[in-house]
């Protein structure tokens, strides 16, 4: 976990390897075995100390060190990651020690080895016992950050957060207590308590000026000004950081927060910069050339959005990007009133994965349609709206007004009824549903004055006043 030790062979281990190979004649095996993983341990030399601890507790099992030396034999497995047969190892010890205190350390090595494991509520469980058992413990200070380690883990964020804090108050100059001020702020970050978390980052570096974990807190605090409304500041941080730390694992990250907040800085220089960087990037990546046609856009350079949507769906005709790009752009045009550019736009936002995304698209090329007259395309939209699952009430229903407007034009007066008479009845929109009542009452007009009227009955003839075949 977070304190693996690298092996690293010191001449106590080299020696302690000769012991290991060589008989030793002033001591019996068991005494041989025992001292030479003992020693072996304690210079972090894991392999020589796990082989003498193994053949120590298979050829000893009734020496009284062995609750103690399967203790030793975990830390060894779990330096040489064999978190498994570690926590064996630490469950074997435990049910023979007696010591409170050796108790309590087989407890601790359970719970690193759980965490291993990924296990985390199981470790969660046996951390919380350590710092329960004995709070004044050398081990407590480990088992609580342990512990408020596993409730990230377990996506708790909030009792992460209390963890943390009493840790902090409890050991301010512990060894760990930078590694908790970085995660406590993460969780705050987590929890969106941006508040809370910029005075951690802000002051981390002063604070821990000596830690490893400053390019890391440096980073962060980059991250949160740029996601929360502060692009300019977020930029500073971030291009100190990259400048600072070339080759750090998060420099490619940074380097892209550093092309999305020059893209939202607000100045004009560092937005260009920002969209140039964005289409050079080689390859190509679905994410920059999205980000680059919205940095056009806000700068209103309609030409370079096109350049940048263009090759958006030429290279990425699939990505779910290209959908939601799509769709802006339709919205977009339709507020500007260009009907066509609306209609081809939602027409690729309409094939989103996303149903909310593709019932929109197909609204907005009804409606587009309906502008350009062309009726039964507009009928095709409006009824996709409806093919959709789970489309929003307001969008249903709009649908089904355009699809009412669409036959009416079409002359197709019971269709048209249908329609209206469902947005009528049922609409959430009581304007719209006014509406839809007068359009109700057109069509049945119209469908009353073209129903044909009934021919006449033929009238019998009327009687002369004499009688047929009699003369006068």
């Amino acid at each position: 976990m977070k304190r693996c030790l690298a092996m690293v062979p010191t001449l106590a281990a080299l020696l302690v390897l000769l012991v290991a190979v060589a008989p030793v004649s002033a001591l019996d095996e068991a005494d041989r075995l025992f001292m030479v993983g003992e020693r072996a341990l304690a210079d972090r030399f894991y392999p020589v100390a796990r082989r003498a601890l193994e053949r120590f507790v298979a050829q000893h099992p009734g020496d009284p060190r062995e609750p103690r030396a399967l203790l030793m034999l975990g830390k060894a497995r779990l330096a040489l990651d064999d978190a498994q047969s570690a926590l064996e190892a630490f469950t074997r010890a435990q049910s023979a020690l007696t010591a409170p205190a050796e108790l309590l350390e087989a407890k601790f090595w359970q719970a690193e080895a759980l965490f291993r494991l990924k296990r985390f509520g199981e470790a969660r469980t046996a951390y919380d016992e350590v710092v329960r058992t004995d709070a004044a413990s050398p081990l407590a200070p480990e088992a609580l950050y342990g512990y408020a380690w596993t409730e990230l883990e377990l996506q708790r964020p909030e009792p992460a957060v209390t963890a943390l804090r009493e840790f902090l108050n409890a050991w301010p100059e512990h060894a760990l207590a930078p590694a908790a001020t970085l995660q406590l702020a993460r969780a705050q970050v987590e929890l969106k308590h941006v508040t809370d978390a910029l005075p951690l980052l802000t002051t981390f570096a002063t604070k821990y000026p000596d830690s490893r974990l400053v390019p890391d807190a440096q980073y962060l605090l980059g991250w949160v000004k740029v996601n929360n409304d502060d692009p300019s500041g977020g930029l500073a941080d971030l291009r100190a950081f990259v400048a600072a730390n070339p080759s750090h694992a998060q420099a490619p990250d940074a380097q892209k927060l550093i092309r999305r907040a020059q893209g939202r800085s607000g100045n004009r220089d560092d937005m260009l910069e920002a969209y140039k960087a964005l289409m050079d990037e080689s390859p190509a990546k679905a994410e920059g050339l999205y980000e680059a046609a919205e940095i056009a856009r806000r700068l209103n350079r309609p030409r370079d959005a096109e350049a940048a949507w263009r090759r958006l769906k030429s290279e990425f005709p699939e990505h779910a990007l290209t959908r939601r790009l799509a769709l802006e752009l339709a919205s977009a045009a339709f507020k500007q009133k260009n009907w066509k550019d609306a209609t081809a736009f939602g027409a690729t936002a309409a094939q989103s994965e996303e149903a909310a995304a593709r019932a929109e698209a197909w609204l907005l090329v009804g409606e587009s349609e309906l502008k350009l007259k062309r009726f039964p395309q507009a009928a095709k939209a409006f009824e996709a709206v409806g093919d959709v699952d789970d489309v929003e009430a307001g969008t249903r229903y709009r649908a089904l007004a355009g699809l009412g407007l669409a036959r009416e034009e079409q002359k197709n007066w019971r269709a048209a009824l249908t329609a209206y008479e469902a947005v009528a009845g049922r609409s959430p929109d009581t304007s719209l549903r006014d509406w839809a009542r007068e359009r109700v009452a057109a069509m049945k007009s119209r469908l009353g004055a073209s129903r044909p009227t009934a021919p006449k009955r033929p009238q019998p003839a009327k009687p002369t006043g004499k009688p047929a075949g009699k003369k006068s």
